[in-house]
C-alpha cells in the first residue's frame, strides 16, 4: 500500500494517508534521507565491515597496538580477545548501517550507536599515541596525533549520515 503525507485542507493538520485518502493513524511513514546521506551511511557501514574483518584477520596485530593496558587489566581479557570482540562489533554495526535503517528513528539510533562506538574506542587511539605504539603505519608521534583528529570526524560522519 502506498503511503503519503497529505495535507488536510479543512483544518490545516498534516495527516498520514494511504493512496485512497484514508488516514493511517499510528503508522510511521519511512522518511528517506538524501541520496548523499544514504551513500555516506552505506560507505561508513562498508568501511566498518572492512575494519572488522581486519580485526579478525590480516590487521589483528596492528589493532592490538591500540588496546589500552587499562582495558585488559579491568576486564581480564587479553589484547587479542579485545581486538576480536571489537572486530565482531564493527562487522555487526557496519552491516546494520549499510543495510538497515529504513525508518528515520532506526537510522538515528544506528547513528548514535555508531557515534558512541567511535567515542568508546577513542581511548585506544590515545593509548597508541601516549605509549608510542606503532601500528597501521603510525610510527611517529605526529602521525599518531594526527590520527586522533580522525575520531571526531568519524563521530560526525555517523551522526550526519543517519539524519533525515
Amino acid at each position: 500500500m502506498a503511503r503519503a503525507r497529505n495535507h488536510d485542507r479543512t483544518n490545516g493538520d498534516a495527516r498520514d494517508r494511504d493512496e485512497t485518502g484514508e488516514e493511517l493513524d499510528g503508522v510511521e511513514i519511512a522518511e528517506r534521507p538524501s541520496g548523499i546521506r544514504r551513500l555516506a551511511r552505506v560507505a561508513l557501514g562498508v568501511a566498518l565491515v572492512g575494519a572488522g574483518i581486519g580485526h579478525l584477520t590480516f590487521a589483528r596485530r596492528d589493532f592490538r597496538a591500540q588496546v589500552p593496558r587499562g582495558v585488559t587489566e579491568a576486564t581480564g581479557f587479553s589484547e587479542d580477545q579485545v581486538v576480536l570482540m571489537s572486530g565482531i562489533a564493527e562487522i555487526g554495526l557496519g552491516g546494520a548501517l549499510a543495510v538497515l535503517g529504513r525508518g528515520r528513528r532506526d537510522r538515528r539510533r544506528l547513528g548514535v550507536v555508531a557515534a558512541l562506538f567511535f567515542a568508546a574506542v577513542f581511548p585506544g587511539n590515545v593509548a597508541q599515541w601516549v605509549n608510542r605504539r606503532d601500528g597501521f603505519g603510525l610510527d611517529t608521534d605526529d602521525k599518531r596525533a594526527l590520527r586522533l583528529l580522525g575520531q571526531p570526524l568519524l563521530i560526525a560522519w555517523a551522526l550526519w549520515s543517519t539524519r533525515r
